[in-house]
């Protein structure tokens, strides 16, 4: 679905963020992407979603090279960028009135949206009335309400203390579960990767390398969390880890 061909990127001050990486992402399949802080994995997801410029190498998905921003991909930061002047229906309705999409359509699909992930009776709330867990659900319907094809998630659990960090994990792990999207998560945190993603693309300090790729078969249950199995991966992960 998206190939990456040996992409690198170094920064205008000299910066070498991202050396030399080729990997292929398969459609309806759950990634991690893990290493050192600094070392360019938001680098990397942000070129793969078109957002920055490679310095040498290409981006292809569905068969076309990336140019610009991937279309039918949405993209869920850690700083969930609501506006706070907007309710929760007018931030969620936002990249469909982008899009153009006539309004009887977009309530329709705002209202199903909100009601899936749970936010139905929020939508007329503003984001300073939600607690920062909420906001980031919010973020995740307002990325999901044009039905991506793929999603790029650069650390959206960063900022969230560990008990509504693990929520938010559960919810996401649902949402993977129900829906035909590609995921792709930068995280820093080795639990996170090993709960959610099949595959755990291991980078080296920076400029990123990918150092190894981890197949994860038994992410995508609740129960997984819990297990000696878990506990095992998470443990041969944090040995390949460069801090």
């Amino acid at each position: 679905m998206l190939v990456v061909n040996n992409i690198s990127k170094v920064y205008e001050d000299g910066t070498a963020a991202v050396d030399s990486i080729s990997f292929e992402f398969k459609k309806n399949c759950s990634y991690a992407i893990i290493g050192s802080s600094g070392c360019g994995k938001s680098t990397f997801l942000l070129m793969m979603a078109g957002i920055i410029k490679p310095s040498t190498g290409s981006i292809v998905f569905e068969g076309k090279e990336v140019n610009s921003v991937v279309d039918k991909s949405s993209v869920v930061f850690q700083d969930h960028g609501l506006l706070p002047w907007k309710s929760v229906f007018k931030n969620v309705e936002l990249p469909l009135k982008i899009k153009h999409i006539e309004r009887s359509k977009r309530k329709q699909k705002v209202e199903r949206i909100l009601k899936e992930l749970g936010l139905d009776e929020f939508k007329n709330h503003f984001p300073y009335q939600l607690s920062i867990g909420m906001r980031q659900k919010v973020a995740f319907a307002r990325s999901f309400v044009v039905d991506p094809e793929i999603v790029f998630l650069d650390e959206p659990t960063a900022s969230l203390d560990a008990l509504s960090r693990e929520k938010l994990q559960d919810f996401m792990l649902e949402l993977f579960l129900r829906g035909n999207f590609t995921s792709i998560l930068v995280t820093h945190s080795i639990e996170e990767a090993v709960y959610l993603a099949k595959y755990i693309l291991v980078f080296s300090r920076r400029p990123a390398k990918l150092k190894a790729v981890i197949e994860n078969p038994q992410a995508g249950s609740k129960a997984y969390r819990n297990s000696v199995e878990f506990f095992e991966k998470c443990k041969s992960l944090r040995a390949l880890i460069e801090f």
